[in-house]
C-alpha cells in the first residue's frame, strides 16, 4: 500500500511541476539562443562588435532581460537589455533581427524573433 501512496504522490508532483512549467513559458520561447551581427549594432546604450553571441533570456522580477555575451574571444562583451514579449499570431517561420538607424548612422537593435517562437522580443 506505500508503494501505491508513494507512486501516486510522484505522479502529481510531476504533473503540477510540468503545469507550472508550461504556465510560465505559454509563448514558447528559449532560455538561450545563438546569433550573428555581421555589423556593429547598439543593444540598449552599448555598442557591440559585430560577432557571434548567445543569447539568454533571463527574469528578473517581473523584468524579462535579454543577456548578450560574445563568444570566441578573451574578453567577452556583456550586455543586459530589457525586452518586452510580443505575442505573435503563430510560431515565428524564421529568425528576425529589426534594427533603426540613430544619429550615428548605428543600427540600434528594436526587435527579435526567433524560428518556433510564439512572441518577439522588443527592446
Amino acid at each position: 500500500m506505500r508503494k501505491v501512496f508513494a507512486g501516486i504522490l510522484v505522479l502529481m508532483c510531476v504533473f503540477i511541476l510540468g503545469a507550472f512549467s508550461v504556465a510560465e513559458n505559454q509563448m514558447g520561447i528559449r532560455d538561450s539562443y545563438r546569433v550573428n551581427f555581421s555589423e556593429n549594432v547598439r543593444v540598449a546604450d552599448t555598442l557591440l562588435p559585430m560577432g557571434n553571441y548567445e543569447i539568454r533570456h533571463v527574469m528578473e522580477g517581473s523584468d524579462h532581460i535579454m543577456v548578450f555575451r560574445q563568444l570566441g574571444t578573451k574578453k567577452p562583451v556583456e550586455v543586459r537589455a530589457k525586452c518586452t514579449l510580443v505575442p505573435l499570431g503563430a510560431k515565428a517561420n524564421e529568425d528576425q533581427k529589426i534594427y533603426v538607424l540613430n544619429a550615428a548612422n548605428e543600427r540600434v537593435l528594436q526587435e527579435m524573433v526567433f524560428k518556433g517562437d510564439r512572441a518577439k522580443h522588443v527592446f
